[in-house]
C-alpha cells in the first residue's frame, strides 16, 4: 500500500504503519519534549492520579513532529480512501510513568475522522493499547516508531504501566479541514 506499509489483521479495527528511521527521529524527539519547561506547554489536560495525561505542545516547538503527521496525515488518507481534501491534525504527548494507565474513552469530541497513537519511547511491559467494540478487544502492544489507526468512536485504553521507566506516545487526531 503506497510505501507506507500499512497493515491490517482480518476483523481488526486496527491499521499498523511504521515510521522510516524511527529510532533516530523518536530520538530528537524524545530529547526536545525532554528539554521543554512548564512555559513550553501550550495547554495540559486529564489531571488523573497525579499526572496530565494529555500535554500540548506547539508543533514547530519540536523538530520531527512535522513529519510524524505528515506521515499520519498520508496514512488517514489512504486508510479513509480520501482525494486530496484538506485534513487537519492535532497531537498530545503521553508520557505514562510506571504504574500509570489511561482509563478508557473515546476521541470523539469533534469532526475527527481518524484517531492514532504513535510510539516515540517503549519501554517492555509498559501498556498495551486495548481496543473495545461491542462484541470483542484488540490488543496492540506497542513499539517505537509504530503507528495504530482507529476509528475515533473506538472506546480504548492502556494498561498499566509494569516496566520502571516512563513511556511516551504521542495521541494524534485527524479531522477535515486546513491546519491552523
Amino acid at each position: 500500500m503506497s510505501g507506507r506499509h500499512l497493515t491490517q489483521t482480518a476483523n481488526s479495527p486496527l491499521h499498523l504503519s511504521f515510521l522510516p528511521n524511527a529510532t533516530t527521529r523518536n530520538r530528537r524527539v524524545v530529547r526536545a519534549y525532554r528539554a521543554l519547561g512548564e512555559a513550553d506547554y501550550r495547554d495540559r489536560s486529564h489531571y488523573i492520579d497525579g499526572r496530565f495525561e494529555n500535554v500540548y505542545v506547539e508543533t514547530a516547538r519540536i523538530p520531527g513532529l512535522r513529519l510524524i503527521l505528515a506521515h499520519a496525515q498520508a496514512c488517514a488518507r489512504e486508510i479513509l480512501a480520501l482525494d486530496d481534501r484538506p485534513l487537519r491534525s492535532g497531537l498530545w504527548f503521553n508520557d505514562m510513568g510506571p504504574g500509570q494507565s489511561t482509563s478508557e474513552h473515546t476521541h470523539e469530541e469533534h469532526d475527527e475522522l481518524l484517531s492514532a497513537v504513535y510510539y516515540l519511547e517503549v519501554p517492555e511491559n509498559s501498556g498495551d493499547l486495548v481496543l473495545l467494540d461491542r462484541w470483542s478487544s484488540t490488543r496492540l502492544t506497542p513499539r517505537a516508531g509504530m503507528f495504530g489507526f482507529f476509528a475515533p468512536s473506538l472506546p480504548h485504553r492502556v494498561e498499566t504501566n509494569r516496566s520502571g521507566q516512563s513511556r511516551l506516545s504521542l495521541g494524534i487526531n485527524i479531522g477535515p479541514g486546513e491546519e491552523p
